[in-house]
């Protein structure tokens, strides 16, 4: 009984979304478009309430259903679900004062709405075809979206690759899903699952691969990642969604085709070489940008890449909690992102240091003796690289920091949240698959020391002449979109009243 009420609860989400969706559309007066949008609020709270309260009850075995259910509800998407419909909640509500008074809200909300009816089935189907259309889907209505202000141009242009870029993402799936059935002979996720290495093993290393090109595609990854820069151009709400949303589907498809991913080294080293190569230089060229939302636009394509990283080193649990807390605060940075300037005015007063090289040593010295300590602690295992990094971060955090009893408190407690909080989402996958100091975990030790170092030097040495001629490339983008621009205009031209007079990162 419990297992039909969640059910049913999860089922009536993508409906209750695509008829408000439709109707909304529809709407003539501002009166009913209110009334609609209310009415979407409350259904879709009532809905987060009765699929959290129920994942509780069943505590996280939500349904043990027999293979070959064309729909499956699992730990994984009962907490991705949930996110998705309380983020939406959130762009509703902004999104309501923000565009209301717009023309473009009508189908702004059409679009909204159809994007997460979308969204939702791709969490919850178990079969490869629904995925697959689902999947399509998303994108398509993402990209009325996109295109929702047709006299921004640089908006149009984003659009265009977007649009390019998603078609060969859905190649690539295209082709694993065709692979996976000749090596198995069946359409349901489960049952390829359950079977993984007992088919050929080309076809499923070929499958893995193409299913990481497809996850490193959707996630913006250089030098496929212009797109997600000149994005910013659309509304406000719409950047929320894509980035705190349906960006992060990419790692839901590494994390739902694990076993894959585990069997195949060939899948993790594609993962592993792009995503880190990415995520080390858009961490960097974050540092030389200016603008809020272009600064969040490179963040988001950096962890993005360092989620790839986690999958690619085995840690599921981590990357989907790497998966929750970054849809959580980006959406909070997109839609606080007009009160940057107030912000940028309390860090210049709270005394950020400079950080002499005094303070190096005994920051990293302490921070390494909190790591190490919580590393025994907990009797962890497998990768070393995600310590490392975590190393790295509280040592910057000490050395910057002007009170420096509140960062020996701060980074204790971040240790400690740290490993919690893996370990509360480590009972969600069995086993981590890379070992210790594999020659996958020293690539990303290397690719972590690389962000350090270099990221030190753009942030306070940036005196020096090597420093200097870095960061002007950096702030170029190493002229790597306008490379891609060129290639996608030679391949798929727009009309050129449509393109910017000048391309600007």
């Amino acid at each position: 009984m419990q297992s039909w009420w969640l059910a049913g609860s999860f089922l009536f989400l993508p409906g209750v979304w695509a008829m408000m969706g439709w109707l909304g559309g529809r709407a003539k007066t501002s009166n009913s478009r209110s009334t609609i949008y209310r009415v979407t609020l409350w259904t879709s709270g009532l809905a987060l309430l009765l699929i959290s309260s129920a994942s509780v009850l069943l505590n996280g075995n939500v349904i043990s259903a027999s293979h070959g259910a064309l729909f499956k509800f699992t730990t994984v998407n009962s907490i991705i679900l949930p996110l998705v419909m309380f983020i939406a909640m959130i762009i509703l509500r902004f999104s309501h004062n923000y565009l209301s008074a717009e023309a473009c809200y009508p189908r702004f909300f059409r679009w909204m709405m159809l994007t997460l009816t979308a969204v939702s089935v791709t969490l919850l189907t178990n079969h490869l075809v629904i995925f697959l259309l689902s999947w399509v889907a998303i994108s398509l209505c993402l990209h009325k979206l996109l295109t929702l202000y047709p006299e921004r141009p640089r908006a149009i242009l984003a659009a265009h690759k977007k649009f390019i870029l998603a078609r060969l993402a859905e190649l690539c799936l295209l082709g694993a899903f065709a692979l996976l059935y000749m090596a198995h002979q069946t359409l349901f996720i489960d049952e390829l699952l359950t079977n993984i290495g007992t088919g050929s093993a080309y076809l499923e290393h070929t499958a893995a691969v193409l299913i990481a090109l497809a996850a490193l595609i959707k996630c913006a990854q250089l030098p496929v990642h212009g797109w997600l820069i000149k994005v910013v151009e659309a509304p406000t709400p719409v950047s929320a969604l894509l980035h705190a949303g349906i960006i992060n589907l990419g790692g839901y498809l590494l994390i739902l085709f694990s076993p894959l991913i585990e069997f195949s080294a060939y899948g993790r080293w594609t993962l592993l070489v792009i995503a880190g190569i990415s995520t080390l230089l858009a961490s960097l060229i974050l540092l030389t940008r200016v603008s809020v939302k272009v600064r969040l636009a490179w963040s988001t394509s950096a962890q993005m890449g360092l989620m790839l990283i986690e999958c690619a080193l085995g840690l599921y649990s981590l990357a989907l909690l790497h998966l929750v807390a970054h849809s959580l605060y980006k959406a909070f940075a997109f839609l606080n992102s007009g009160n940057a300037v107030n912000e940028q005015l309390q860090q210049e007063l709270s005394g950020k240091l400079r950080a002499p090289a005094r303070y190096w040593l005994p920051a990293g010295a302490f921070s390494l003796a909190v790591i190490a300590g919580a590393f025994t602690l907990f009797h962890e295992q497998g990768p070393i690289a995600p310590w490392v990094l975590l190393w790295m971060g509280i040592t910057i955090l000490m050395a910057t920091s002007a009170q420096k009893s509140t960062a020996v408190i701060a980074a204790v407690v971040l240790t400690g949240c740290y490993v919690l909080l893996k370990t509360s989402f480590g009972q969600f996958f069995d086993g981590q698959g890379i070992t210790f100091l594999s020659a996958e975990d020293v690539f990303a030790c290397l690719v972590f020391i690389n962000m350090f170092v270099f990221g030190l030097h753009l942030r306070f040495a940036h005196h020096k002449p090597w420093v200097q001629r870095l960061s002007a490339a950096l702030f170029a983008g190493l002229y790597l979109d306008e490379w891609f621009t060129r290639s996608t205009l030679r391949f798929w031209p727009v009309a050129k009243s449509t393109l910017p007079l000048k391309q600007s990162q």
